[in-house]
């Protein structure tokens, strides 16, 4: 099924309207910017969602709840089912969307559990949609899809059509924060912590550690008002606000991690950074500061390196090629060095196959 609709160049003003429905989700392209993808995808009310928290996946749909301790992406698989596009044209008729955390990595590799659970998120949630808004900013154009597999989705359409055709959604908590921000690290911790990673790499402990600190501030209102302010501050061409019955992610990122078509499959790691400023001639100066930087280049080889080991286990010997290295993008506040390596996926092998292998 695909209905026509009228295009709207701000996707968020249709997105509105499906914020009381829920597991909506907005892929959002950061459309209006110099920046912007292609395409907005918006979607809601999934007809099955899994969640892992531990060992266990609970598989929910409307009949029912099963609980397995089998393989989370091997269940996304299974109840996925076959990939196809019913309209060559559009990049999404349904599907899986949601969100997978760092700490679903220990379902597939065996290693020592240091960190503490004090942020109690599942480790996977994922919606199966039979149904999506699509918004191709390059054409123009909207449309409302459905890959047909969820039996109530036609019962609905009229009433989906109409609420994402509304030029008139209801007004929103403002959201605030309402406590100071705080660091789980201080000045000195930090330092501290930064001069033991040091000391591990020259001991050759390892050659890379993601040193990161937690801001924490207490908030009140709409975190869908939240989002909004973050797309205005900082867009980015792969932004989400991705809203689950155990919380809300937003995100703002340049990156595509992985993109599948067919065999082909691409990936385009960021390593090197650095600041913009105001000034055009500076500003051009942190680009090319950038672009010599043996440090940030010889960091940006190692993550080209680490990913075509990954992709070797799911793609055809010989097929993975660094197409391109050490090239500058620009966004909104920073300029990053990016690489791009591309291979072909084996015939035995499923995108999904990809995700646990990187």
């Amino acid at each position: 099924m695909l209905t026509e609709l009228d295009y709207r160049p701000d996707s968020a003003q249709v997105f509105q309207h499906l914020l009381d429905l829920p597991y909506c989700v907005f892929l959002d392209s950061g459309n209006g910017t110099p920046f912007a993808g292609r395409y907005d995808i918006l979607a809601a009310a999934p007809y099955l969602t899994l969640t892992t928290r531990g060992e266990e996946t609970e598989i929910r749909s409307r009949e029912r709840i099963e609980v397995s301790r089998d393989d989370s992406l091997e269940l996304v698989q299974a109840h996925l089912g076959p990939i196809d596009q019913l309209y060559e044209d559009l990049p999404f008729t349904g599907g899986a969307i949601g969100y997978l955390s760092y700490d679903l990595g220990r379902r597939f590799e065996n290693f020592d559990v240091a960190a503490l659970r004090d942020i109690d998120l599942p480790e996977m949630v994922i919606g199966l949609y039979d149904w999506a808004v699509i918004v191709d900013h390059q054409r123009q154009r909207s449309v409302l899809v459905s890959h047909g597999r969820d039996p109530q989705t036609a019962e609905i359409w009229d009433e989906l059509v109409a609420l994402v055709s509304d030029s008139s959604p209801k007004p929103r908590p403002v959201f605030e924060v309402v406590s100071e921000i705080s660091s789980n690290f201080t000045y000195a911790e930090y330092s501290e912590a930064f001069s033991r990673v040091q000391d591990h790499i020259r001991r050759g402990d390892c050659y890379q550690i993601n040193l990161t600190q937690r801001f924490e501030a207490r908030v009140a209102g709409d975190s869908w008002n939240a989002y909004r302010k973050l797309r205005q501050t900082n867009p980015a061409p792969f932004s989400a606000y991705v809203s689950t019955s155990h919380g809300e992610i937003l995100s703002s990122s340049p990156e595509r991690f992985l993109y599948v078509d067919g065999d082909r499959v691409e990936t385009k790691p960021i390593k090197g950074t650095r600041p913009r400023v105001d000034d055009a001639e500076a500003d051009a100066g942190q680009q090319r500061e950038l672009a010599a930087s043996a440090k940030d280049r010889a960091e940006n080889v190692m993550i080209v390196d680490l990913l075509r080991n990954d992709l070797g286990k799911s793609c055809v010997p010989g097929s993975i090629r660094p197409e391109r290295l050490f090239e500058i993008e620009s966004f909104a506040h920073v300029h990053h060095l990016v690489s791009t390596v591309t291979a072909r996926l084996s015939p035995d092998r499923h995108p999904l196959d990809l995700v646990r292998g990187c």
